[in-house]
């Protein structure tokens, strides 16, 4: 079909969206516990709260996306985090919290599902891989900027500024909730792509069988195979680490070494989304010349060192050893998602919602590090990250793909693809 370039940066748009909401939580989680008077353990029920969503919406939004198509969902996914957004920014306590970033997270996981079978359509199989790389380069940004953005709210709203959005925030925020107003620009944003998307006109995608959710047969031949269940382990497992360590830096650089959340707290947790993004485009290249488990083992390596100096490391080992285990984790997520689908010859589309359920990983792992912390502290709570690692390091040695990622053995071959 002829290609549509206005979809493909609506897409973009939303991968945007969809990082912006997502791991803005990290920055936040000092703010949350002194606003609410909570302790560690009550605060990793926040990010449980957003991403137990991916546990139970994976599936189901695949489901959705064939009976109802793609705008719909669109719009439903963005009406459910406007409802959530707006909930919290109305009535901001822990227990509406709660309820508010399950919506949110429900929203998200709907958009997930939807929009890499529609990147394929609007921008052309041909094109794929690169609007795929693309898509992830708007995601990263969005992660490196959300932060920034939260530390100049924090600065100025209740202050001298005179910006009349400033102003307009001063009249509906409380004084000891700066934070909120992140939830207004999140219920913003929503509200806004509704309108644009109840606006466009959506082209026809016809679902390819690896993109299509069967159950019945297909979901419980996948799960009676013990690949499977081992690869959503691993999904499991990197998306714990992933949300573990953007969750709970900020406070814990801010009690062990005394660092500002509003500012340098969440500097550096731009700075891990942004090295994961760097990361990504350095992956690309070195999968071209190395086979993605040597690649994996290498980058698990990195990451648990990185993040032993970090836990271990003086404060100003610790501001840069943070960022630097988001650099190592940032091939992890393609490498395993790819090494899974080329374990398994068929019902690609199945398996796929199976590993996108693993995304609950980042609802439990942080979760269960503030748990931990309650007994024995933040930092030694935090050495669960490396039994994840461990477990993402270990794929690199066990997987066994039917296919294996094409490699070139100069510079010059890899002009020449």
């Amino acid at each position: 079909m002829k290609r549509n370039t206005f979809i493909v940066i609506l897409i973009l748009l939303i991968f945007f969206v969809i990082s912006f909401l997502t791991n803005i939580l990290g920055p936040l989680i000092p703010d949350i516990i002194s606003s609410f008077h909570l302790s560690v353990g009550l605060a990793g029920f926040m990010p449980f709260s957003f991403f137990v969503a991916y546990g139970v919406m994976s599936i189901p939004a695949g489901l959705l996306i064939e009976k109802y198509k793609e705008k719909k969902v669109l719009l439903s996914a963005f009406a459910m985090a406007f409802l959530g957004a707006l909930l919290f920014s109305l009535l901001p306590s822990f227990y509406v919290a709660m309820i508010s970033l399950f919506f949110i997270g429900i929203g998200m996981a709907m958009l997930q599902v939807v929009i890499n079978p529609l990147l394929r359509t609007a921008g052309g199989e041909s094109s794929f891989a690169f609007n795929s790389v693309l898509a992830q380069l708007f995601f990263g940004g969005a992660s490196f900027l959300s932060p920034m953005l939260y530390t100049y709210l924090v600065q100025n709203v209740h202050s001298n500024n005179d910006n009349s959005i400033i102003q307009i925030f001063n009249y509906l925020i409380p004084e000891n909730l700066k934070w909120v107003s992140l939830y207004w620009i999140f219920a913003l944003i929503s509200l806004l792509m509704i309108l644009i998307i109840y606006m466009i006109k959506f082209p026809k995608v016809e679902l390819k069988d690896d993109e299509k959710v069967e159950l019945g047969g297909a979901f419980t031949e996948l799960l009676a195979n013990k690949n499977v269940v081992l690869f959503f382990i691993g999904i499991f497992a990197y998306v714990g680490t992933e949300q573990g360590i953007a969750n709970w830096t900020s406070k814990f650089l801010l009690t062990y070494h005394g660092v500002d959340p509003v500012t340098t707290g969440a500097d550096v947790i731009a700075y891990f989304w942004g090295l994961l993004t760097v990361g990504c485009f350095l992956g690309l290249i070195l999968l071209k010349f190395f086979d993605s488990r040597t690649v994996l083992i290498t980058f698990a390596i990195g990451a648990i060192i990185s993040l032993a100096f970090a836990i271990f490391g003086s404060q100003d080992i610790s501001l840069y050893a943070f960022p630097l285990a988001g650099f190592f984790a940032s091939v992890m997520w393609s490498i395993v998602v790819s090494l899974a689908l080329n374990s398994v010859p068929t019902h690609h589309g199945t398996f796929s919602g199976i590993l996108c359920t693993g995304i609950v990983g980042g609802a439990v792992v942080p979760l269960a590090i503030g748990g931990l912390a309650e007994l024995v502290g933040l930092r030694y709570a935090m050495l669960l990250l490396f039994i994840t690692l461990g477990y993402i390091l270990s794929i690199g040695f066990w997987a066994k793909p039917l296919i294996k990622n094409e490699t070139v053995s100069s510079l010059k071959d890899l002009f020449k693809n």
